[in-house]
């Protein structure tokens, strides 16, 4: 294992460790009630996409608990002005299919600040325990969440489909339902925050991390599109997104620009989920090599932390797939194409809107040559965007840096 790669697997496992402050929260807030959303008059109707069930609280913080919360995972303090409060969300929406289904997300609120808030959407990167996510892990996924909402913004942060507390597997790096969620829990997040007497004013300010990044970019265009009326899109600052499978990310598997450990983790995870909608295999034989053929769909059953999937797999991608699925891969065709494409071109739409793109040239996870790829795409559509790149720091690095760095930029663009 070269020691980049070491460092990464040591730095993923650090972030993870620290999953024991989740525990402290849940038994402080355990006798905290449901609040279960109750249809008018008792009547049965017809369920909506973003229609909200239920309202659980989840967190309550001050201004000095926030700033120790951040600074104790190397996030810097200085936006936070408020304390906040959070509420895991559960409302309606559909699968990759259109079927109706049910998810989770947070809500946080600050602890102060105008009466009216605008709305932060956080869309967070890869989780394969379906506990890390926003609305359950008091965690990495929560800074984002904690540093918006304490600065005076609402912040809605999607679990997305199969993790938190939403039945099912999470479809992994399935862009259309990821949009979906994420819209649906903005819906969720106005019904839960005019009930919570803090009225949201309709403007939207995207973010996200990694997976989240690619989705925050999705949302972006499906927000300015139209997705819904009573949500303008006012800005847009995604962090180190995989914005292009096919002709970056992918390729990169094979060239040294993604690390081993990141890299087997990546290509299993999104083998297993796409291959139950894109159907790429019959046999998991066909693609893994043994014995992790026999062990791979268990491992991404949301409920392994990721040092245990690391652990279970191969060293590296080329020890982890068959020769034929490997070559297959390198030069991809037919479903495996369509998998991939199905998760780009995210970036093809003119946003008029400010734009920055976070990123970090020495990023092992996702390189920068998808955020470079991603600002000629918008480019080409007429759109300003800077790029931002946090130079010599790694995936996680990339994140700790921007994210107090997005707060201050939509501070910006509000002024």
């Amino acid at each position: 294992m070269s020691d980049e790669t070491r460092k990464s697997q040591e730095t993923r496992t650090s972030w993870r460790s620290r999953r024991g402050l989740a525990g402290a929260a849940a038994l402080l807030l355990a006798g905290l009630a449901v609040a279960p959303v109750a249809a008018a008059g008792g009547q049965t109707h017809q369920p909506r996409r973003g229609e909200l069930v239920s309202v659980t609280p989840v967190a309550d913080h001050d201004a000095t608990q926030v700033r120790t919360f951040l600074t104790k995972r190397d996030v810097a303090a200085d936006p936070v002005r408020y304390g906040v409060r959070a509420y895991r969300l559960t409302y309606r929406t559909v699968d990759p299919h259109g079927n109706p289904t049910t998810a989770t997300g947070l809500l946080t609120l600050p602890k102060g600040g105008a009466h009216r808030l605008d709305l932060v959407s956080d869309t967070h990167g890869t989780m394969v325990h379906r506990d890390y996510a926003p609305s359950v892990g008091e965690d990495f996924g929560r800074i984002p969440s904690y540093l918006n909402a304490s600065a005076g913004r609402a912040v809605a942060a999607p679990d997305y489909l199969g993790l938190g507390r939403g039945p099912g597997l999470h479809p992994y790096m399935e862009t259309a339902s990821s949009v979906t969620a994420s819209v649906d829990v903005l819906r969720a997040a106005r019904t839960a925050a005019d009930r919570l007497g803090r009225p949201l004013t309709g403007d939207v300010y995207a973010t996200g991390f990694s997976q989240g990044g690619q989705v925050a970019m999705a949302l972006g265009k499906a927000l300015r599109s139209g997705a819904d009326r009573h949500f303008r899109l006012k800005a847009l600052a995604p962090i180190s997104g995989p914005y292009n499978l096919e002709g970056q990310e992918v390729p990169a598997l094979f060239d040294g620009r993604v690390n081993d450990t990141s890299g087997v983790l990546y290509i299993s995870y999104w083998l297993v989920a796409q291959n139950r909608l894109h159907h790429l295999y019959k046999n998991p034989a066909e693609v893994f090599r043994a014995p992790y053929a026999s062990r791979v769909a268990g491992l991404f059953d949301g409920r392994h932390e990721e040092e245990d999937v690391v652990r279970g797999l191969a060293p590296s991608v080329k020890r982890l797939l068959t020769p034929a699925f490997y070559e297959r891969l390198r030069h991809p065709t037919g479903p495996l194409l369509s998998a991939m494409r199905s998760a780009d071109h995210t970036c093809d739409w003119k946003a008029d809107v400010p734009v920055r793109l976070y990123t970090a040239g020495n990023d092992t996870d996702v390189p920068i040559g998808n955020t470079r790829t991603c600002a000629r795409a918008l480019a080409g559509q007429g759109t300003k965007v800077r790029v931002v790149d946090q130079g010599a720091v790694d995936h996680f690095g990339a994140f700790a840096t921007s994210a107090p760095q997005v707060v201050r930029f939509f501070d910006g663009v509000r002024a």
